[in-house]
């Protein structure tokens, strides 16, 4: 844990900004890599991921709902110097994305399909919006998780391992995306 006691509030709020910061741009940063790879296959392919991009929002809200009392309970019990509290909070952090994960795979495949058919204006962009869900929903059901994880961390005041496995991971969706997209 990182004495927040110690330096300026200034100094902490900013070492704490920049890196969460970082990581939100990130976060979109997979959608744009994955936009700019399929707008190369044609117009429907592009309309049904744009569509789909949207459940991509709503499940980074909620993990950001989810991250914030992460931060908030846990920097309190590390503030109090209670250890077997910030440990409690964080195994139930975690229980709860575990839950949220399952529930995402579950509404996300028994949903995805409706759902492009209700957001598309035709057959081919729902099509292509229900094939990229089907492989997006994994990576959303794991956001609960990552989340959890880098809140819990935060909350102790360490930012910096969090922003760089994000940026990893957006690395290799780059590596990745033309591949799995293009074929």
């Amino acid at each position: 844990m990182k004495d927040l006691t110690q330096q300026s509030i200034a100094s902490h709020i900013v070492g704490l900004a920049l890196p969460i910061m970082a990581g939100m741009l990130l976060q979109t940063l997979y959608y744009v890599v994955d936009l700019y790879f399929v707008s190369r296959i044609g117009d429907a392919a592009i309309a049904g991921v744009s569509g789909a991009g949207n459940l991509m929002f709503l499940i980074f809200a909620l993990t950001q709902t989810l991250g914030v009392g992460i931060v908030a309970l846990i920097a309190q019990a590390v503030g109090r110097t209670d250890r077997s509290e910030a440990n409690l909070v964080f195994n139930q952090s975690l229980a709860l994305a575990g839950s949220c994960a399952a529930l995402t795979l579950a509404a996300g495949y028994a949903g995805a399909g409706a759902y492009m058919r209700a957001m598309s204006a035709d057959a081919a962009t729902a099509a292509a919006g229900t094939s990229y869900l089907h492989w997006f929903i994994p990576g959303l059901a794991l956001q609960f998780a990552l989340v959890s994880m880098g809140s819990a961390l935060r909350g102790t005041g360490i930012v910096r391992p969090t922003m760089v496995v994000q940026g990893l991971t957006v690395l290799l969706n780059v590596v990745l995306a033309p591949v799995l997209i293009a074929g």
